[in-house]
C-alpha cells in the first residue's frame, strides 16, 4: 500500500517514536523511507548590516545539526533493514518543506510526531504537524 514514506525529524524524543513507527511501516509494506530535516534560513536583518554570526558559519552549523538528526533516522532504518534516503532542506516554514519534499519524491505517506501542545499554547504557537495535516494531499500518520 505505501511505497515511499516521508519521515520528518527535528531530533526530539517524541520524533524518535515517529521514526520507529515509520521504520516498522516501511518494513511491513516493503517501502522506502525518505527522512527530512528542515534547516532554518539565515536571519538576515534589514535593520543592521552587523550580524552576530557570519552567514557561512550559520549555514555550516545548521547543516551539522540536520545531518546529526538524519543520522539517527538512517541508523534506525538500517537496523530495521529498510532502505532510506536522507535530505536536509532549508525553509522558512517546516510544514511547507515537508509537503514539498513529499511531492518531490512522490511520497504516499507522511509519518510525523505530534508535540502534544494543547489549549492556548497550541493556538498561539501553531503546530507544524497541524499545518501538514491541513495542507497535505497525501495521508499523514501522527504519532504521539
Amino acid at each position: 500500500m505505501f511505497k515511499r514514506i516521508i519521515v520528518p525529524t527535528d531530533g526530539s524524543d517524541i520524533t524518535s517514536n515517529a521514526i520507529s513507527t515509520a521504520v516498522a511501516l516501511a518494513k511491513v509494506h516493503g517501502a522506502k523511507l525518505y527522512a527530512v530535516s528542515v534547516k532554518e534560513p539565515f536571519p538576515y536583518s534589514a535593520v543592521s548590516e552587523m550580524q552576530p554570526t557570519p552567514p557561512q558559519e550559520f549555514f555550516d552549523a545548521q547543516e551539522r545539526i540536520a545531518q546529526s538528526r538524519l543520522k539517527s533516522v538512517l541508523a534506525a532504518a538500517e537496523a530495521g533493514g529498510v532502505p532510506c534516503e536522507a535530505h536536509s532542506i532549508e525553509a522558512l516554514h517546516a510544514w511547507e518543506a515537508i509537503i514539498e519534499h513529499a511531492k518531490r519524491v512522490d511520497g504516499d505517506l507522511v509519518v510525523m510526531a505530534s508535540h502534544g501542545r494543547r489549549g492556548v499554547q497550541a493556538l498561539l504557537l501553531g503546530s507544524e504537524t497541524q499545518k501538514v495535516l491541513t495542507h497535505s494531499t497525501i495521508p499523514v500518520l501522527v504519532v504521539r
